[in-house]
């Protein structure tokens, strides 16, 4: 049975394996990873990767609590800016962070991501997903007169998973048709357009300009 990292020498050798695994998985793919490749990169044998993870799939599953770790790090500090905006203004600032943040560390998120969606996405992007929700339910709750809109958990999945999958497709082109900032515009003009669409069928008062984030 693998052993909990309690001293400080472990849990240096699981983050390392777990910085290999994100190395590994950008390298050979989620199919094509094995113990070993990890092993190697961690610089450890095979035997002491296995003292902390019985397989392949433990790893993974380190790598995912990571990633949502680092992803709610990102978000955090965000909150109370996101809160006080309209949900335009607040889509074009999460985007451009979730652009960087999938950026940072030699692109290990974004390499992993693109593997996620060519193999299995689920066990990736899921936590992402959740967060996000998260965040729109958070958002709707500082902004009760959103919460007539139709359809909100519908479309909430809808933006969430067109926005995430458009910006790991936009950052995975070597010769992207438009700019990031573009797409990051577009996306929430459209989140825009929406809201300001289902709150005039609700009977609420629009905001003066959809697009402009005031």
């Amino acid at each position: 049975m693998p052993r909990k990292p309690r001293q400080q020498r472990s849990r240096a050798t699981v983050d390392a394996i777990i910085e290999a695994g994100f190395i590994c998985v950008a390298e050979f793919g989620m199919t094509g990873t094995t113990t070993r490749h990890i092993a190697e990169r961690a610089g450890i044998s095979v035997g002491s990767l296995y003292e902390y993870f019985t397989n392949k799939g433990m790893v993974y599953e380190a790598m995912n609590q990571r990633l949502v770790t680092d992803v709610v790090a990102m978000i955090q500090p965000l909150l109370p800016q996101l809160m006080r905006m309209e949900l335009t203004e607040a889509v074009r600032i999460l985007l451009a962070h979730f652009g960087e943040f999938l950026k940072r560390n030699d692109e290990r998120y974004l390499k992993c991501a693109r593997q996620a969606m060519r193999v299995d996405i689920k066990g990736y992007l899921d936590p992402i997903m959740k967060i996000l929700s998260e965040l729109v339910m958070n958002h709707l709750m500082h902004h009760p007169e959103n919460m007539r809109l139709r359809n909100i958990p519908a479309m909430s999945y809808v933006f969430i998973n067109g926005g995430v999958f458009a910006v790991i497709r936009h950052l995975s082109d070597p010769n992207p048709p438009v700019s990031f900032e573009e797409l990051t515009e577009g996306l929430a003009n459209m989140v825009g357009h929406y809201v300001a669409y289902e709150r005039l069928l609700a009977g609420l008062a629009a905001p003066p300009s959809p697009l402009s984030g005031s």
